[in-house]
């Protein structure tokens, strides 16, 4: 159920909607769990960044990146610096903005493992959400590896699976996987669709697909099969929200000191 404060009743223009906003729309409405939001805009910039994380996992998808461990991580060099614990580090000078972006426009020169790689597709959402502007005021200095992340990208985190939506963050743990693969312990996924995932070395697949790959990364003779855990990751979308909206009412002032 969607509550939005202070009307029992709200519209939003099935017109201006995607079809996957529509159908995010729908089930929260339907949810016997109560989404509660301060206003329509609130809740339509949820539904619009939940779709351009869902649009960053197929772009990242299409983008022509590898999967990599740490140790043969790789960069484009010409925007970020290779750190030694294989992170990347933007380059000074460099757009945030445009770091983001050159990791799905030359893909082939970046290789990452499948936890960055969240943190990526996250951070070109945001991007694509609040735009170039806001987008490099707040997230200057980037840093990419594993879940290390901005401070004013805000995750939240839940443990009830069944309440995931598409955007959403999730996680399929492989509990006895081989030891001398110990990148395959588990796959970070972005929710594309209804059991519909996108895990960066996997693909996008179905969860029974995903535990299935993992299940062939398993120590030899185990029967301990892989599964998707009840954690649920996601942006804090009224923080991000927040964000381009100080932004904004900074760029009044400044055009309309009096």
């Amino acid at each position: 159920m969607i509550l939005v404060e202070g009307s029992n009743t709200f519209q939003i223009s099935p017109v201006t909607l995607s079809e996957l906003e529509r159908k995010i729309l729908q089930d929260k409405q339907k949810s016997q769990v109560v989404y509660r939001y301060p206003n329509v805009d609130a809740l339509e910039f949820e539904l619009k960044m939940r779709m351009h994380i869902v649009e960053a996992a197929k772009a990242l998808y299409a983008s022509g990146v590898s999967f990599a461990t740490f140790a043969k991580s790789k960069c484009n060099e010409q925007y970020w610096t290779r750190t030694d614990n294989g992170g990347f580090q933007l380059k000074s000078g460099v757009l945030p903005s445009v770091g983001i972006n050159d990791i799905f426009e030359n893909g082939h020169l970046y290789a990452f493992e499948c936890a960055g790689a969240i943190i990526i597709m996250l951070y070109k959402a945001v991007l694509d959400t609040i735009g170039d502007a806001v987008f490099n005021s707040n997230f200057q200095n980037l840093y990419l590896r594993d879940w290390h992340y901005d401070r004013d990208l805000s995750l939240i985190t839940g443990n009830n699976k069944d309440e995931a939506y598409p955007g959403d963050v999730l996680y399929f743990k492989n509990p006895d996987f081989d030891p001398d693969t110990p990148e395959w312990q588990g796959e970070n996924v972005i929710m594309l669709d209804d059991n519909l995932y996108f895990g960066h070395g996997i693909g996008i697949e179905s969860g029974e697909d995903i535990i299935a790959a993992l299940n062939r990364m398993r120590k030899e003779d185990s029967t301990i099969s892989a599964y998707l855990q009840d954690l649920v990751v996601y942006p804090d979308f009224e923080e991000l929200r927040g964000l381009s909206m100080r932004i904004e009412a900074e760029t009044v002032r400044v055009r309309y000191p009096y």
